[in-house]
């Protein structure tokens, strides 16, 4: 992993379709594709098939794990580094600041947290089978994109990441 690598964060939820799981598999391999490291908050659902992805082409996977060590938050097996925050749920945000750009596929309030985060701090989100969401003014979200497959979403993060992201 060159110390160049971008971050890629995936997020959604820890339950998931059929459909979603195989979106989530896809974008993960296609991360590891791309040289990029997948981080996710580590457990099941979307996280765990993005992992699983990831792992499957050799990519870099790494948790941002809600509990203080494996007892009380056990990784997902294809996630390659955890790190344990001790948070909670607050452990979003963290998961969220540490990738250059968000990936969300399907989810429900916690995934809907994390693209608040991103929005507010300026790191670009792709929503692939996610969140419909627009600004009370009527007008577009600057950052916020829309995929309709792994590859465009993955192409659409790393590009918005070299372009729009603070980090």
């Amino acid at each position: 992993m060159p110390a160049s690598a971008r971050r890629l964060t995936v997020i959604g939820g820890a339950v998931c379709t059929a459909e979603q799981r195989q979106l989530a598999l896809e974008t993960g391999r296609e991360i590891a594709r791309s040289g990029a490291i997948l981080l996710c908050g580590g457990r099941t659902g979307i996280m765990e098939a993005a992992a699983e992805g990831a792992a499957s082409e050799g990519g870099t996977t790494v948790g941002i794990m809600p509990g203080t060590g494996p007892d009380d938050s056990p990784p997902n097996r294809h996630i390659g580094l955890p790190i344990y925050t001790g948070l909670g749920q607050a452990r979003n945000q963290v998961l969220v600041l540490s990738g250059e750009a968000v990936i969300g596929i399907g989810g429900s309030w916690g995934t809907l947290t994390e693209i608040g985060f991103a929005m507010r701090h300026g790191i670009p989100v792709v929503l692939l089978d996610s969140w419909s969401l627009e600004h009370p003014d009527g007008q577009g979200e600057p950052g916020m994109y829309r995929a309709s497959s792994p590859i465009e979403a993955v192409e659409t993060a790393l590009r918005a990441a070299s372009e729009e992201s603070p980090k």
